[in-house]
């Protein structure tokens, strides 16, 4: 009788579990959740991940232009707008700035959306000590964080001011080392330092004199308050766009925007649309103080896998010259991507080979005519030990929407930014309207 009994209350069990787990809602049932992880969209959100994962879309957006996106310890999220919302397609776009996101139900979606504070926009965002750092095309500043508070009570303090302004390439990322330093990009103010710029079948300036103010990383105090640009605090040189700045394992990595417009500047030199596509690499680099990487003279080809001279400086297509004298890149990634975020994966929730490597969101191409753009997602790259263990490989796809995409202007969404939640999920921001997504690990 006994055994009897208790067969019929663990079938009983099992019944009631089955029940509940068909009954969430769900079109195709999702994995049984890990305890604390919200459920996920029955269609991700839009998102294409690998297997185990899944997502929600934790707002919707209509903010404006979302680029980097930080969660604090208790769930709050930051996002930083390089320009506001727009009222009306025939109405310009508002001021930029950042905005704070509270979930008070813990559902996963966001219920409270803070006054946007700060008078500019940007692109990179930290937070440490309590202060939320962000980076404008003109300075470095930051906000002291109250807790419990969503918005900041005060306003910014301005920890370096002055960078040099003008041409293109003007994003800011930042990175925060162990030491109390911040680094920031000062992108080449042009293609590949022809002045005026991208003028068909014109040499560069050698030397380029852009690279004395830009091109590189500057490293400064994070709390010291009211420092100047100077070009004694360089760090690195020879860096074209490098807007996706990290720092993980006592290295600073960055991943660089490379070089555009190859077949229409130097079509008599032979380079092709496939040239142009399909060749200059969106490096991924390691960065020690002093290290310089040869743009704008050289580029790294995809095809050939070394650093080749630009045609600019006298290349062809194939020519090594001089720039087998620059440090190599760390890991590469297809033509006009356009990387806008690095970050590291420091948590537990993932599997172990998500680990320590890196996630590098790609903003997508604009220069890949006639073919169709590319990029637009997020992509992972194996690293341990501050090496190199294998090829990347795409992480979450699907934001463009439409296939094939023929003009940027037509992409549903655009990734720009992700961070680490306190739990070890993976959120994510895009730039069309500043929807934001959280992806978890179920597991198998």
């Amino acid at each position: 009788m006994k055994r009897l009994f208790l067969a019929l209350v663990i079938t009983c069990v099992s019944s009631t579990a089955s029940i509940t787990l068909r009954g969430q809602g769900a079109a195709a049932p999702k994995p049984a959740a890990k305890a604390g992880l919200p459920s996920c969209d029955a269609n991700n959100g839009g998102l294409t991940l690998p297997p185990g994962f899944c997502a929600l879309v934790v707002h919707e957006g209509g903010l404006g232009e979302g680029r980097h996106i930080v969660v604090n310890d208790n769930g709050d999220i930051y996002v930083i707008l390089r320009r506001g919302a727009r009222p009306s397609p025939d109405q310009p776009f508002s001021a930029g700035g950042i905005v704070g996101l509270r979930d008070t139900n813990g559902d996963g979606k966001v219920d409270i959306v803070s006054e946007k504070f700060g008078t500019v926009g940007g692109t990179g965002l930290e937070l440490r000590n309590g202060y939320l750092y962000y980076a404008a095309i003109e300075h470095i500043g930051r906000f002291k964080l109250t807790p419990g508070e969503l918005k900041p009570a005060g306003p910014a303090e301005i920890v370096v001011d002055g960078f040099p302004v003008g041409g293109g390439h003007a994003e800011k990322d930042i990175a925060l080392d162990d030491a109390g330093n911040v680094y920031v990009n000062i992108g080449l103010p042009s293609n590949a330092c022809q002045i005026p710029d991208r003028l068909p079948g014109k040499p560069g300036i050698d030397p380029c004199p852009q690279l004395e103010n830009g091109g590189g990383i500057w490293r400064f105090k994070a709390d010291v308050v009211g420092q100047k640009f100077t070009k004694e605090a360089r760090f690195a040189s020879g860096l074209r766009q490098p807007v996706a700045l990290a720092w993980h394992d006592g290295h600073l990595y960055v991943a660089m925007n490379s070089r555009d417009s190859l077949d229409t500047l130097f079509p008599e030199k032979g380079y092709t649309a496939e040239d142009n596509a399909f060749g200059p690499s969106e490096p991924m680099l390691q960065i020690a103080q002093g290290d310089v990487f040869g743009w704008p003279y050289c580029y790294h080809d995809s095809r050939l896998n070394k650093m080749i001279l630009a045609p600019e400086y006298g290349g062809d297509g194939k020519t090594v010259g001089r720039c087998s004298q620059f440090k190599q890149i760390f890991a590469g990634f297809p033509a006009h991507y356009a990387p806008v975020d690095l970050m590291f994966y420091t948590g537990t929730q993932f599997p172990a080979k998500y680990r320590g490597g890196a996630f590098m969101t790609s903003h997508g191409s604009w220069n890949r005519a006639p073919f169709p753009m590319a990029g637009y997602n997020i992509n992972f790259q194996p690293v341990a030990n501050g090496k190199n263990t294998g090829a990347h490989e795409v992480f979450a796809d699907g934001f463009k929407g439409m296939e094939p995409l023929k003009s940027p202007d037509l992409a549903a969404a655009r990734p720009n930014g992700t961070n680490m939640g306190p739990d070890g999920s993976l959120y994510i921001t895009e730039s069309v309207k500043g929807k934001i997504w959280r992806v978890v690990y179920r597991g198998k």
